[in-house]
């Protein structure tokens, strides 16, 4: 290829030759050093050399950000390389990732608790269900809101167990400081802090997995019998109605002023479902052909189980203003009508007008269970409807039971669960079906 000493001028008028692509200006001065102009008038300074029997081509830079002796003695240095049996290439792949890990190392030293736990929410949502999403965002919730209408201590949110960790660097939450943290929390809230403890867990395992935050993430620090000591353990909990409470009960909460909830704590009782499972629990999941409830599980996904006559009954008789079954008749701004809260303070009010004590939500689905042994039914029946893992291996593998099936036992739980409580009705005379009401109703 020919050759010739390169000068500004020189380089300033070469145009690419006609109906080429681009046309080469060779320098005879720097081996391998040369000018690309294409034909769109793209300039650039150029180094061609071999290495180990191939032709290596790398682009120094625009003439216009490039003077002459400059590009001519970086053309040197990268002979120089390929002469030390180097590829130029290599290495600035090499440094540029050199630079990178630099910088990723620098952005993970800075991040805070706050910045990797909002990622992993993102990242985790599509495999929770909306309560587990929610209970993580209100662990680490900052407070000062207004608190939702039906939730206790109406006013002003507090802060949660997890907010005081959130602007510290992640690379600082080490196991020194949650054991502090646990300390604190458990003194305070207990059993709050217990399930903030348990999701904190498991944030840090999973940023311990991520390339971003694995260089400041040794291991899991809140895994430690000092925090969880500090918690303290649950007690354990033996709340349930007693079969010569249910009258009591259904007859405080029947008279309820607020109809979605008295439908809510009663299908609650009846399928010995989750508090949260009930509340999430959409239109669709509502099968009047076949009779039956589909139930987002927290275990096996989700279950379908039996909608028995009276269920039906009550659901039947909800108002239809949106996509959950148990919709509050609030509409907050931007947003369809969401479930209800859990509704604590309603569940009190009824018990204490039946002068039950003590009896929580998730009493209600202990009382299912305990109730049950009233009939002797099938331990595995039981389980199944509620939504339990299988206790044994026959259980677990080897007994498949239909919706029907389970519908003859959980009709039968019903019926004497009704009965007990002195509420007469006829499933022959229950009429299923779904009345729709405008939404402000």
């Amino acid at each position: 290829m020919a050759k010739e000493r390169l000068t500004a001028a020189r380089v300033a008028g070469f145009q690419c030759e006609p109906g080429k692509q681009q046309s080469f200006l060779w320098d005879a001065k720097t081996p391998g050093f040369g000018l690309r102009v294409t034909k769109t008038g793209a300039r650039a300074y150029v180094f061609e050399s071999r290495l180990d029997g191939k032709t290596i081509r790398i682009t120094i830079g625009d003439p216009r950000s490039w003077g002459l002796g400059d590009a001519q003695e970086e053309a040197r240095r990268l002979q120089i390389l390929i002469d030390g049996g180097q590829d130029p290439r290599e290495l600035k792949a090499e440094a540029r990732a050199e630079r990178e890990a630099r910088a990723a190392a620098e952005a993970a030293h800075a991040v805070t608790v706050g910045e990797a736990w909002a990622a992993y929410l993102e990242d985790r949502r599509p495999h929770w269900g909306e309560r587990h999403y929610q209970d993580h965002v209100s662990k680490a919730q900052a407070g000062g809101e207004a608190a939702r209408r039906g939730t206790r201590g109406r006013g002003i949110t507090s802060p949660g167990p997890l907010h005081p960790l959130m602007a510290m660097a992640l690379r600082e939450l080490d196991a020194a400081t949650i054991e502090a943290w646990a300390t604190r929390e458990g003194k305070k809230r207990p059993t709050s802090a217990r399930l903030a403890w348990r999701l904190l867990r498991g944030f840090l395992s999973w940023a311990a997995e991520q390339p971003a935050y694995a260089s400041v993430v040794n291991g899991n620090p809140a895994k430690t019998k000092r925090s969880r000591e500090a918690l303290g353990t649950a007690g354990v909990k033996q709340d349930a109605l007693q079969r010569e409470q249910l009258a009591g009960w259904f007859a405080a909460v029947r008279q309820l002023y607020n109809p979605v909830t008295a439908a809510y704590l009663q299908t609650l009782l009846l399928t010995g479902a989750r508090p949260g499972e009930i509340l999430e629990m959409r239109w669709e999941d509502v099968n009047t052909k076949w009779k039956g409830l589909t139930i987002r599980d927290k275990v096996e996904g989700e279950r379908t189980i039996p909608l028995t006559p009276y269920i039906a009954s009550l659901l039947a008789a909800l108002p239809r203003r949106s996509e959950f079954v148990f919709a509050s008749s609030v509409v907050m701004p931007g947003k369809p009508h969401q479930p209800i809260s859990k509704p604590h303070q309603p569940h009190d009010q009824a018990c204490a007008v039946a002068g039950i004590d003590g009896l929580t939500l998730h009493g209600l689905r202990r009382s299912f269970k305990s109730l049950t042994e009233w009939l002797e039914c099938p331990a595995g029946v039981v389980a199944q409807i509620q939504g339990h893992k299988p206790s044994a291996t026959a259980e677990k593998h080897y007994t498949v039971r239909p919706l029907d099936l389970l519908r003859m036992h959980h009709e039968r739980i019903e019926a004497w669960i009704l009965e007990q409580a002195g509420i007469k009705f006829d499933p022959a005379q229950a009429v299923p079906g779904l009345r729709v009401v405008a939404s402000g109703n």
